[in-house]
């Protein structure tokens, strides 16, 4: 028994993410109950032990509920050259912990699906301001459980553009 109390401790950063039940209804109601008990447990081996708590990441948290490009000069009345646009997107942690915030990639491509221009942002580049000074540690802490973020991102398009899409990554 004490084997396995230390296993849970040593392994509690890799341990607690995949156990974690998602926000969004998706977890049996055994799932929740089970993993509000390992917190539990965990939150007294921590206070006993001492802990590390950093933000995990982990693609498998994250949702992007919505992504839509569209024109900034349609809503600025023609101000703003052709090709500059707003990404607005959402994306939300599912997971009922603190997961480390991703960057997003852009990937901008032709009406054959070739990609013209790809475009990576750390959160400090796409996170909104107002969220950033709310959560003022977000780069320690990461996202709280089951936040979800909207953010408007302009963005220069190339001449020939015709689609785009919108990935989560972490860096290496």
């Amino acid at each position: 028994m004490l084997l396995l109390v230390f296993g849970e401790h040593l392994s509690r950063n890799a341990l607690l993410p995949a156990l974690a039940p998602r926000i969004d209804g998706t977890s049996n109601s055994f799932s929740v109950a089970a993993f509000s008990l390992l917190q539990r447990i965990d939150e007294k081996l921590c206070s006993a032990l001492g802990c590390f708590n950093r933000p995990v990441s982990d693609f498998a948290a994250w949702k992007i509920t919505s992504a839509t490009l569209s024109p900034e000069n349609a809503r600025e009345g023609l101000k703003k050259p052709a090709n500059q646009s707003i990404l607005q997107v959402e994306i939300q942690n599912r997971l009922a912990i603190p997961i480390l915030l991703p960057n997003l990639e852009i990937s901008l491509t032709d009406a054959e699906e070739s990609e013209l221009k790809s475009i990576e942002l750390a959160p400090k580049e796409w996170l909104p301001q107002s969220w950033q000074e709310s959560h003022p540690d977000f780069s320690k802490f990461g996202a709280p459980a089951g936040e979800i973020i909207q953010a408007e991102l302009p963005i220069t398009l190339p001449p020939n553009a015709a689609g785009y899409r919108v990935r989560i990554l972490y860096p290496q």
